[in-house]
């Protein structure tokens, strides 16, 4: 089954609301604005023009969840009302579109794209299948590494997972005879599963793991004065992110065994699979030069003092040069235009709030509430609630826009150094999304599928959470001490 095959059959398993249904989503998202403004009582230090601009985001991030219209028109709106109810000028409005981390994802998914066209990615994935292929346990261990591997540049969870790793992962449990239905027990259901959970978590280990990642590392930089770079978010992740990696399918064969232990055939199909694609053509040697070039230089960025966005654009323009990419394919890539859409526009949204001192507001408010409790407390039960709270989110990146700063703005002021929320809730909002078949755009791709019932996916989740939640609060507090985060 191709990736866009995948995505298609997740989309027709989610019911679109019809004309009403949108209509009250609507009013809902509207609600939450009237509320605000004229509702709630409006703080002194906070002018009118400023408190508007508070409701328009909040009805932003509702409209989000509630999606009456797409993300994208959502924003747009919003955008549109905060030059006219929000007292910013037009250029500060759309300020948002010109911030470099908005083209360093849009640069990142040209390159996936080429990464996904020229067939390199599949070519990764079916290498590491071949390799460590020979049981179910390895099966999902390699494919793990093969998103890994990806997403370290490509940015979206979905591209990876829908494009290359589910594809593979569902024609090896076909090979096996596993499909939805009686059979699926015998190797699909733990693959759906191991492969998924593991998809969080690469997700958390990169600076480009998932869409929203660099959003919360320009919420940080900009209004804590933490810089996170691609850098320092991969030192951060790696240590907690492996040992996740480690434990995460093996588990998961406990709670969900396959009936299929030993899969030789798994890695006889990726050698077939390979040599059928043949030794590895010019294109794709040029996309690994560039993939490799451009990680290097993101790597390294601290010593060149080259922008991580121009490294990415860089990039970008060499494989179109080449004849790797053409122009029809930078605009026909329809998911990194919706996110420049989104993202640009939250983005100045969010900074505007936090230039005109409503974040800072909203954290002495909290703390004077909370009286004399330790930092230390306050972050723990703030981390749970943070994370738990995930079940109410199908989006990570709305889940980021609505608690990140607001959480991280109160940790601060109750005198938590800044790196260890700033980076604790940057990454487990991407573990929580392992919690539901919804929590971020590949689970119903995943669940889609068929193979994994609706009591497993959610005992999986559960389990699974609880050890991620264990693993990066342990290991991975050590570690972030040791590099000196916090």
């Amino acid at each position: 089954m191709s990736g866009r095959a995948d995505i298609q059959t997740a989309r027709q398993g989610l019911a679109e609301p019809d004309g009403s249904g949108r209509a009250w989503r609507a009013l809902a998202a509207l609600l939450v604005y009237v509320l605000v403004v004229w509702v709630l009582p409006r703080p002194e230090a906070i002018n009118p023009p400023s408190w508007r601009l508070v409701g328009i985001f909040l009805a932003t991030i509702a409209g989000l969840i509630l999606q009456p219209i797409p993300g994208g028109a959502v924003v747009l709106l919003a955008v549109g009302l905060s030059a006219v109810l929000g007292g910013l000028k037009v250029t500060e409005a759309l300020a948002g579109y010109g911030d470099p981390t908005v083209w360093l994802v849009m640069a990142a998914f040209f390159i996936s794209r080429a990464l996904i066209k020229t067939g390199l990615a599949r070519r990764i994935a079916l290498f590491f299948v071949r390799l460590f292929g020979t049981s179910s346990l390895g099966v999902c261990y390699a494919l793990a590494l093969s998103d890994m591997t990806l997403a370290s540049i490509i940015p979206s969870n979905a591209a990876r997972s829908g494009g290359v790793i589910l594809p593979i992962a569902r024609s090896i449990a076909e090979v096996y005879g596993s499909r939805p239905g009686p059979t699926s027990a015998l190797l699909g259901s733990f693959l759906m599963t191991g492969v998924y959970q593991s998809i969080c978590v690469t997700a958390a280990m990169f600076f480009t793991g998932q869409a929203s990642n660099p959003l919360a590392a320009r919420l940080a930089t900009e209004q804590f004065h933490y810089p996170i770079t691609w850098t320092s978010w991969f030192l951060a992740g790696i240590v907690p992110g492996i040992c996740s990696l480690a434990f995460i399918p093996w588990v998961i064969m406990r709670l969900n065994p396959p009936g299929i232990r030993r899969t030789p055939e798994a890695s006889a199909f990726a050698r077939k699979e390979l040599e059928a694609m043949g030794p590895m053509r010019l294109e794709e040697k040029m996309v690994a030069a560039v993939f490799a070039a451009v990680c290097g230089l993101w790597m390294t960025s601290s010593w060149h003092k080259i922008d991580v966005a121009i490294s990415g654009l860089l990039g970008s323009v060499a494989l179109l040069i080449a004849g790797v990419l053409s122009w029809e394919d930078v605009k026909s890539e329809k998911a990194a235009w919706d996110i420049f859409v989104w993202y640009g526009g939250l983005l100045c949204l969010g900074r505007q709030l936090a230039e005109l001192g409503v974040t800072a507001e909203f954290a002495r408010g909290v703390s004077a509430l909370l009286g004399h409790t330790g930092w230390t407390t306050l972050f723990g039960v703030a981390l749970l609630v943070y994370f738990y709270s995930h079940y109410a989110f199908a989006s990570i990146t709305s889940h980021v826009l609505a608690m990140y700063a607001p959480f991280l703005a109160v940790l601060v002021a109750r005198g938590a150094p800044t790196g260890l929320p700033a980076y604790a809730f940057a990454c487990f909002v991407c573990l929580a999304a392992g919690l539901t078949n919804y929590g971020t755009t590949p689970s119903p791709m995943f669940f889609a599928q068929g193979y994994v019932s609706f009591r497993m996916w959610w005992t999986v989740g559960a389990v699974v959470s609880a050890l991620n939640f264990v693993i990066w609060a342990t290991i991975g507090f050590g570690w972030w001490k040791l590099i000196g985060v916090w």
